[in-house]
C-alpha cells in the first residue's frame, strides 16, 4: 500500500466509505460536529482533518486509521480480529480455517459468503457483537 498518501487520497477515502453508508455530506458532518464545508474541504483535498478528526473519522466507519491514511487496505481495526463473530469463532479462527483450505475450496466458500451476503434482506447491524457477548467466558476459553 501507500506510505506517502496525499489530502486527496484521503478525502477519496472519507468520500467513498460516506456514500456506502448511504449518508450526505451534512449528515456526516453533524455526526462529525463539524460543518460540511469543512467536510467537503477533507473530501476534496483542500486540507487534512486533523488527528483527532482522523481518529473520529475512523472510529464512525469501523476501520482503522491506516485505511483512512492509504497505509493498508484492510478496513477494520486489528483488534476485531479478535472479538466473537458467532458464539464460537473469531474472525481469526475463521481466517485460519480459510488458510487451511485449498484454493479452489476457498474461492467456493467467498463465493458463497458473496451469495449470502447479496440475498440477505434481513441482517440486523450489530446483532453479530449482542450474540458474542453473551457466551461466557468459559465456553470463549474453550474454543480457542
Amino acid at each position: 500500500m501507500n506510505t506517502t498518501t496525499t489530502a486527496a487520497q484521503i478525502g477519496e477515502i472519507i468520500a467513498k466509505l460516506r456514500t456506502e453508508k448511504g449518508l450526505k455530506q451534512n449528515q456526516l458532518s453533524a455526526m462529525l460536529s463539524i460543518s460540511p464545508g469543512n467536510l467537503s474541504n477533507y473530501e476534496h483535498g483542500v486540507y487534512w482533518p486533523a488527528l483527532d478528526m482522523l481518529c473520529r473519522i475512523a472510529d464512525l466507519f469501523n476501520v482503522s486509521t491506516d485505511f483512512l491514511l492509504g497505509r493498508t487496505g484492510y478496513r477494520c481495526p486489528p483488534e476485531s480480529f479478535g472479538k466473537y463473530v458467532t458464539p464460537d469463532y473469531t474472525m481469526y479462527h475463521i481466517i485460519n480455517i480459510l488458510l487451511e483450505l485449498d484454493t479452489g475450496s476457498r474461492d467456493a466458500v467467498v463465493k458463497y459468503a458473496s451469495y449470502l451476503k447479496e440475498t440477505s434482506s434481513c441482517a440486523v447491524p450489530g446483532q453479530i457483537g449482542r450474540q458474542a457477548s453473551r457466551k461466557s467466558t468459559a465456553q470463549r476459553k474453550k474454543a480457542d
